[in-house]
């Protein structure tokens, strides 16, 4: 007669508490390599015909253009509270008329990237786990595949191209938004000299900043849109499951997001 005895109750528990301490890397492990292999099947798939054009240009449409207000509304309160505090703080010194290089460096170089794809997380990545996810548990995505027709070359790549084209253009319209918001409150609220406040802003602020918050951007797009494919395409466990998809796809994405912020600034940001 076999032992009825469940195989968790046979572990000893120095071999419990060792399997407890590795699920989180292994967890992360798994999670880093299905990422990277539906990275490559994405890469290569974009590469071969057919090419879906109108998929394409749907999801522009949807992480870059609905994504407008969300964007102006958070990079117009962004930048006036960021006027606002620095005035306060440089008013101390006498140096306000530095407000403007100031709130225009933070915005090109760190706050309109970072800001701008925390919003693109929360509003297109959520979006786009909970498509695929439904229709991954609803059998859409298994259809596809029956019907010849390759799921990520459908599904994935116009998305994450369309992340990568649209990043940077949200990017520069968050910081032209933050400025708009910066102008408004240190200059017409807060007295601060119209000349000055732009002659700060042409002064510090050159191309090389422009370059680098829209090269995060473009990366940022890439990680969010792309996280969010894969949250939602291998989705399982019915609507709970998509559900916990979606809370993964914001929760990584945001993480992503921040993480490859501090690394890029490393990297580009001259010492």
């Amino acid at each position: 007669m076999g032992s009825t005895v469940p195989e968790e109750a046979q572990r000893s528990p120095a071999t419990a508490a060792l399997g407890a301490v590795l699920r989180l890397p292994r967890a992360f492990v798994e999670e880093v390599g299905q990422l990277a292999l539906l990275a490559w099947s994405s890469a290569t798939w974009s590469l071969r015909p057919p090419y879906r054009i109108a998929l394409f240009v749907e999801a522009m449409e949807f992480i870059g253009f609905q994504s407008v207000f969300i964007i102006s509304l958070t990079g117009w309160f962004s930048g006036g509270v960021l006027a606002l505090q620095t005035v306060y703080g440089f008013r101390q010194f006498g140096a306000e008329g530095m407000v403007g290089g100031v709130v225009a460096l933070s915005l090109t170089r760190e706050l309109s990237p970072v800001f701008a794809s925390l919003m693109l997380t929360s509003r297109a990545g959520s979006a786009i786990a909970t498509e695929l996810g439904t229709m991954r548990v609803t059998d859409q995505i298994d259809a596809l595949a029956t019907m010849a027709v390759n799921p990520v070359q459908y599904l994935v790549v116009p998305r994450v191209l369309a992340g990568v084209v649209m990043m940077p253009a949200l990017c520069m319209l968050f910081t032209v938004t933050g400025m708009v918001g910066a102008y408004m409150v240190g200059v017409g609220s807060l007295g601060i000299d119209p000349g000055v406040f732009m002659d700060r802003v042409r002064w510090y602020v050159d191309a090389d900043d422009l370059f680098g918050g829209l090269l995060k951007a473009a990366i940022f797009g890439y990680v969010v849109t792309l996280i969010a494919c894969r949250q939602g395409f291998w989705a399982k466990g019915g609507a709970a499951g998509v559900g916990v998809a979606v809370t993964k796809a914001v929760v990584f994405g945001s993480v992503s997001v921040l993480v490859l912020d501090y690394l890029l600034t490393a990297l580009i940001t001259p010492v």
